[in-house]
């Protein structure tokens, strides 16, 4: 609930520190207006951390830049086209803290290109009006210490409520990625979106297709980075905004019939995210979200829908979902600008979540938790997270089975790591070796041999050099070119 008698308080300690006062200066000297705007405002009133500070003025770029370098131990000027001047703001007794100050502005797109256009504002009215959400549509002048709330973001704060702060076509017409920012901002603050606003997005959301891939992957990051997700996951695909982007999530809705019963695909994906989450945080805590840990959760499933088949009796089985599921996620995410190391964990876990019910349906040899740690390798620790995430049956004897078995591979696999040295699983001959002793080059023969005695290592564990060397010799002896 917001106290607003501890929020101007908090508001007020925001504008006497120390980066902030010296900033405030410097442009009111200037003969400038500066604000902090946005962020910074709205999670001051709320009580939440405050990380980056963002400004606004009437100041355009070139003066920002001459005004802050004094106080500036390093400046950015990328951003000078949007208006905006970064800088690393130094004050003696105080840490340094980055900071970003815009020139009034409003963004705009054409309809059809994927890029806004920018044009300079004069006011900060005007600037505030064309923000996203009226609770991001604050701002607070310095060194005047005023709060400036033009379209009531104070009121939809105590209530909640994410509403745009002019006509909704008009502000998602401005920006359509703004409707995506409506979901991520539903999941940070755990608001509500207004009717009105939700309506626009279901009306509009095919607009988001002028919106570039890396910007959708961005908001789509930020989103999965909070708390949960799940929020702003279903405001994104009842709204239809995920169809454009993700399809693959609002298409685990699959239609239920009254003879063939399964498992509603859709809840228990979020479920699993949320789960997934739980445990990030119980095993890891303090560590920054695992976006690619994430996205598997959410996407673990989406071979479902493509592999469903319907048996007689009632009977519905997914044959192979991992496998298709994995190559879809590669090829969905490929197209949202993911870089390659996220996409192969993704499509990775999502592949091998299934392999650990084989354990649990009866107990592996030593040999085959081997395997499973040589097939998840430096992925090991996430795949413990997704399996055990994805136990979502409201059956206490069988959850409890299960988590029974996989807190045994846990410690097998630990066991066996003390005694082996698991996590360099490596055949007694390298490759080099191999080539010494049989007389051959590199090529083919030189990689079935290291798997004929890779195969040794997961079934048997170690083994000296002098007995690979000499069952390495067995083996040629056996091959038809061996001479």
């Amino acid at each position: 609930m917001l106290n607003m008698v501890e929020g101007i308080a908090r508001l007020g300690a925001l504008a006497d520190s120390p980066v902030v006062a010296a900033l405030a200066r410097a442009f009111d000297d200037a003969g400038h207006e500066l604000s902090i705007v946005g962020g910074p405002v709205r999670d001051a009133l709320l009580g939440r951390p405050t990380h980056d500070l963002d400004f606004t003025t009437d100041a355009r770029p070139d003066d920002i830049l001459r005004i802050v370098t004094p106080l500036a131990s390093k400046t950015w000027d990328v951003g000078r086209a949007f208006g905006t001047i970064a800088a690393r703001i130094k004050v003696q007794g105080a840490p340094a803290e980055q900071v970003e100050i815009t020139t009034y502005r409003a963004d705009a797109y054409d309809g059809k290109t994927r890029k806004p256009s920018v044009e300079f504002g004069d006011t900060l009215d005007g600037d505030l009006v064309r923000r996203d959400f009226t609770v991001n549509a604050m701002a607070l002048r310095v060194p005047q210490r005023a709060l400036v709330d033009p379209t009531g973001g104070v009121e939809d704060l105590l209530a909640g409520v994410l509403r745009t702060p002019i006509e909704p076509k008009v502000s998602f017409g401005d920006d359509p990625l703004r409707m995506m920012r409506a979901a991520r901002f539903a999941s940070q603050l755990g608001f509500d979106v207004h009717p009105d606003t939700l309506e626009a997005m279901e009306r509009l959301h095919q607009t988001l297709r002028i919106v570039s891939a890396e910007r959708i992957q961005s908001e789509l990051v930020r989103m999965l980075q909070t708390d949960d997700p799940a929020r702003g996951i279903r405001i994104l695909v009842d709204t239809g905004l995920m169809d454009e982007f993700l399809p693959e999530v609002p298409a685990l809705q699959l239609e239920m019939d009254e003879h063939h019963h399964h498992k509603d695909v859709y809840e228990h994906s979020l479920t699993v995210l949320q789960q997934t989450i739980d445990l990030e945080k119980a095993r890891h805590p303090g560590a920054e979200p695992d976006v690619a840990l994430r996205l598997a959760a959410l996407l673990h499933d989406i071979g479902k829908p493509a592999t469903r088949r319907l048996e007689a009796g009632g009977g519905v089985t997914f044959h192979h979902h991992d496998v298709k599921g994995s190559r879809m996620a590669r090829k969905r995410l490929k197209e949202l600008r993911f870089d390659s190391q996220t996409i192969d964990a993704v499509a990775r876990l999502i592949e091998l979540h299934l392999r650990f019910f084989g354990y649990a349906e009866g107990a592996w040899t030593d040999s085959a938790v081997r395997r499973y740690v040589r097939d998840a390798d430096d992925l090991l620790e996430r795949l413990h997270i997704l399996t055990r995430a994805d136990v979502t049956t409201r059956n206490r004897r069988k959850a409890a089975r299960l988590a029974g078995a996989y807190d045994d591979i846990e410690r097998r696999i630990s066991e066996l790591a003390e005694q082996e040295a698991l996590d360099a699983l490596r055949p007694a001959l390298g490759g080099t070796e191999i080539m010494a002793i049989l007389g051959i080059p590199p090529g083919r023969d030189v990689g079935e041999a290291y798997r004929f005695l890779m195969d040794i290592r997961l079934d048997e564990g170690e083994i000296s050099s002098d007995e690979a060397e000499s069952r390495l010799r067995d083996w040629w002896a056996t091959r038809d070119h061996a001479g």
